[in-house]
Order: structure tokens, then sequence, then C-alpha cells
């Protein structure tokens, strides 16, 4: 059966911290309900990506890949990952701060959860003034001062704290402490990993009113004390190009603001794309099929790596895209990039 760029039903997660802008920035109906996370392309079986669109529509897209697992994937990725797509994007909306938490990396969720660990990045969308979130620590502090500062409440003050606006980008290796705070709507792209240990919560309840459980022993074995000078990914903005933002061993994320039809070829880099789209609509026409789809604000497409030579045509004065993938093609120095932030075009 020939592919296509598929697209996916709304998979909404109801969270505390959630808001109320994800169901419009989407064009979807409000609810009275706290959205917190649209998992826009997701394998993770908790919550798996319906296709909406085409031959495979009311697909979940796991089954899907079983069949097509190179052409979709790509044969690299489909060779390294055992036929799992490997990364999860989401868009998050925080109307207030989320838990103080990390993420183990993959030796460790193997070891402790049997899944993959999970580094990842934020792109900020949209941003109230004032509106600012925690990466990283500021100062280095010892396990001993860690377990110290949990039992007082205290760990807040030495997280490196950043006043953010749309654009700003963060990668988050596995291993680093971090919150998104009240006031952001943002972009990630991580691992294929629903594992997340909680340090502190503000002590208060979750949706069912009990508090919600903490992981501070085993974020004490994930956490990296290392401080970094700038966490902060710097990246200079350019219209009508594909701007690389992130170059990480586990996915590659580049940004694109498009004002004129654009042609992006990425077969060589044998993996399937994921683009999010950030701001407008655009076609995305395929060059082997003449297959077209409408992608709208606040959603996403994946692109088989088979097909990954099409078109991105705005369809207003501009389009604002991410794209995700994993890079087979570049495997030298570019894949250390991001310890120190520069970024290529």
């Amino acid at each position: 059966m020939p592919l296509y760029p598929f697209l996916f039903h709304p998979n909404l997660h109801t969270v505390v911290w959630g808001g109320h802008r994800l169901q419009t920035y989407k064009g979807l109906q409000p609810t009275d309900e706290p959205i917190g996370e649209s998992w826009e392309v997701s394998a993770v079986p908790s919550s798996v990506s319906i296709i909406s669109n085409g031959s495979f529509a009311g697909r979940d897209i796991i089954s899907v890949i079983s069949e097509y697992p190179e052409a979709i994937l790509g044969k690299a990725v489909n060779e390294k990952y055992h036929g799992q797509l490997p990364l999860l994007v989401k868009f998050i909306d925080a109307e207030k701060d989320l838990s103080i938490q990390v993420h183990p990396n993959d030796e460790m969720a193997q070891r402790e959860h049997g899944k993959m660990g999970k580094s990842e990045m934020w792109y900020v969308i949209k941003a109230d003034e004032g509106s600012h979130l925690y990466a990283g620590f500021k100062q280095e502090i010892t396990p001993e001062e860690y377990q110290q500062r949990i039992a007082d409440g205290t760990i807040i003050d030495v997280l490196a704290d950043h006043q953010v606006k749309a654009g700003d980008v963060f990668y988050l290796p596995a291993g680093r402490i971090h919150a998104i705070c009240g006031g952001i709507l943002l972009a990630e792209v991580q691992q294929s990993s629903d594992v997340t240990y909680r340090i502190y919560d503000y002590n208060r309840p979750g949706m069912d009113g009990k508090p919600r459980q903490l992981h501070t022993e085993l974020a004490a074995k994930a956490l990296d004390y290392h401080v970094e000078e700038n966490y902060r990914t710097e990246y200079v903005d350019n219209t009508n190009k594909a701007i690389q933002i992130i170059d990480s061993p586990y996915f590659d994320v580049r940004v694109m603001e498009i004002s004129k039809p654009f042609h992006r070829d990425l077969r060589k880099y044998d993996s399937f794309i994921i683009s999010m789209c950030i701001e407008g609509d655009c076609k995305i026409c395929i060059r082997s099929t003449g297959d077209e789809i409408l992608l709208r604000q606040g959603n996403s497409t994946l692109i088989p790596a088979a097909i990954a030579d099409y078109d991105v045509i705005p369809l207003h004065d501009t389009t604002r895209l991410l794209d995700a993938f994993i890079d087979n093609h570049d495997t030298g120095m570019a894949k250390i990039t991001h310890f120190l932030h520069f970024s290529k075009q």
C-alpha cells in the first residue's frame, strides 16, 4: 500500500498544571478541563497516536510501522531501534508550574523500568510577560546537599532560573534537573519514553485530590550535578532557511519560517520526519507520489522516510515549522554541537 504523510487524531492529556490554550491553538473546541499536553506523534504504549487521514485512518501508528518498518522509519532507524519509533513530540501548555523533575538516561531507564531514557528539547512558542523556567543547577551541590534541600524544601534555590520569550530553545539531556513554569506554551521533542522522576511538587494534590507521587531516591541516582555556563541554545533565525537548533545523539531538530514554497529533500538522513506546525497553515506535497496534506497550526505530521522529498507551501504570509528526525547522515563532530551551543544552517 502506498505511503503518505500521516496526520493524527487529537491526543490530549488533562493534568493539574494544564491550561486552556491548546484547544484554541490546535483549532479544537475549548473545554473546561485543564489540558496540559497534546501528544502529537506517540508510540508510547500508554497513549498511542491514531492516524486520521488516508487509507490507514483509524489505525494506530505502532501497527502501521510494524507492517512497513523500513519504509516508514528508515533502514538505519529501523535497525538501531528494532522497529520502534524512537521519538515522542508534544505541545505543552503550562498554566501553572510543573514539578521539579529529572529523567534517567538509557542505561538507568532500561535497568529500572525496561524502557528508553529521556533526553528532550523545548522550543518556546508563547510566553506571558515575566514567564520563566528552570533548567540545570546554578551552583554545584553534592548528593548530600540535594537530600537536605529536598527535606527542607529549598531545592529551587539552587536551580538556574531562565526568563523566556518566543523562539527560545533549551536542550535537556537525561540527568538535567528542570521544570516548565506557568504562562508558557512550547513544543517538546523527546526520546520515546514516559519515565519522569518528580523531585518537588509544591505539596499540591493531583487531579484525584491526592498528593502526587515523588521519586526523590530514583532522582538522586539520575541527576547530573554538573553546572553549565549557558543552558540556553543559541541560534540565528533566518527566513526561508532550515536552521539547525538541536543536533544531539538522539534527534536532530530544525526550525524554519517560510514565506514562499520551500523544497525539503531529507532522504539522505534515512529517517522519518516529524513536522510540527508552530504558526500558520501550509500544504505538504510529496514529489514522488503527488500526495498532498493540509497541515494546520498546532498540528503535526509524520512523513515516512521513503517519501521524505517534498514541498512545503505556506498558506498565509509566513508559516513556522519545527522538524525532528534521526540524523543518520552526519555522525561526526556535529553530534556534540549541543554541548558547544552553536548551530549550523
